[in-house]
């Protein structure tokens, strides 16, 4: 898609054209969400829109008609202007565009730069100078989150491992002088440490694969009711009362296929999080409901009776590091929830429970083969 190939544009307002005769695309450049500029064969700028004007805090009216160099005075990272030093116009005529890299206005505005040079024929001279600008907040904050999760990573990792490796020295140096229970005490505290760090590397894992779009979901059917009875006897078996938890399975649930180790971690952490940062009672119920559009799926629903998860933070219990309490955590537990149930095509949500406390509900569809159907 090129801009203003098939018939000279006069103004910012120029609309979009086909690249293989006059049909109108009927796209105002000012309804494009990144910036766009445009200058024409002289290297005056012919096409400046809302979010070029915003992003560069540069009006229109000062832009269009002007030099581009003038318009926009874009410096490297070095100082060196950059229309200068790439010289788009006179440079060498083999040459399709920029690729988008990290450029600076006046007073130190950082922008995200990308130009496509559109020409007639293929060394032929450039008709139209096309330049893309974005913003660099959102890159910004994507940096944020990553400093945010090596440093907490490191954090994590930390303790555990001077814990192995302090208990595996000490039992390596003086093995001789403690006893077989002091022995079986350091080892069990070693072993409990190793399963730590074996967890969080799953959970970056889980992370790097959510987002990057290469979460794997390996359906087969499960037993949803049989999965929620399994992670109970676990607490049951760690110390919690039988009382604590009440199941309640509705009838006639339907065929569910789901990835069984994924479902299992979903449940895992919910009931963790119940059990841990709530009170009372803990309510699971499962039962039939509508998924997205309708289809067949299955609710299942984790709620307790502690003080729930106040108003304001609902929207940002799924997000990377939140914390519900202070109580320890990575705060990646419920992020990794979501991304799992979305690679399964359904959906979660957050509330408050009948007993006050925190609620939480996620619905996966059936998600049974075509064959099947």
């Amino acid at each position: 898609m090129a801009v203003g190939t098939s018939r000279p544009a006069e103004t910012h307002g120029a609309l979009l054209w086909s690249a293989d005769g006059p049909e109108v695309f009927g796209i105002d450049p000012d309804d494009l969400p990144d910036g766009l500029v445009v200058a024409d064969e002289t290297g005056r700028v012919i096409c400046f829109n809302d979010a070029a004007a915003r992003i560069t805090a540069v009006s229109k009216a000062d832009a269009l008609g002007r030099p581009l160099e003038r318009a926009l005075p874009l410096e490297d990272l070095k100082g060196r202007r950059w229309w200068t030093l790439t010289d788009p116009y006179g440079g060498l005529a083999t040459r399709v565009g920029q690729p988008e890299r990290n450029l600076l206005l006046p007073g130190g505005r950082e922008v995200l730069v990308s130009a496509r040079y559109v020409r007639e024929a293929p060394t032929g001279p450039i008709r139209r100078l096309v330049v893309s600008l974005r913003g660099t907040e959102a890159r910004r904050r994507t940096e944020r989150s990553h400093a945010e999760l090596i440093a907490t990573v490191a954090h994590e990792l930390r303790s555990p491992l001077t814990s192995v490796k302090g208990f595996t020295a000490t039992l390596l140096a003086k093995w001789e002088r403690f006893t077989d229970d002091q022995k079986r005490l350091m080892l069990e505290t070693v072993d409990a440490d190793a399963n730590r760090v074996t967890r969080l590397i799953a959970e970056l894992l889980d992370i790097s694969r959510i987002d990057s779009g290469r979460l794997e979901v390996r359906r087969q059917p499960i037993d949803i009711a049989a999965a929620v009875g399994r992670h109970i006897q676990s607490h049951i078996a760690s110390g919690q009362s039988p009382d604590r938890f009440f199941v309640r399975i509705r009838r006639e649930l339907p065929d569910l296929w789901a990835d069984p180790d994924k479902i299992d971690q979903v449940l895992g952490n919910l009931l963790e999080n119940a059990v841990r940062h709530g009170a009372g009672t803990v309510t699971i119920e499962v039962a039939p409901a509508a998924a997205k559009g309708d289809e067949k799926g299955t609710a299942v629903t984790v709620s307790d009776e502690g003080p729930g998860i106040p108003e304001e933070s609902m929207g940002r219990v799924f997000t990377r590091f939140w914390r519900g309490s202070k109580r320890g955590g990575t705060g990646l537990g419920l992020y990794i929830v979501k991304g799992i149930v979305e690679a399964h095509g359904g959906t979660i949500t957050v509330g408050r429970g009948p007993g006050g406390g925190a609620e939480f509900r996620f619905i996966l569809p059936v998600g049974a083969p075509a064959y099947l159907a």
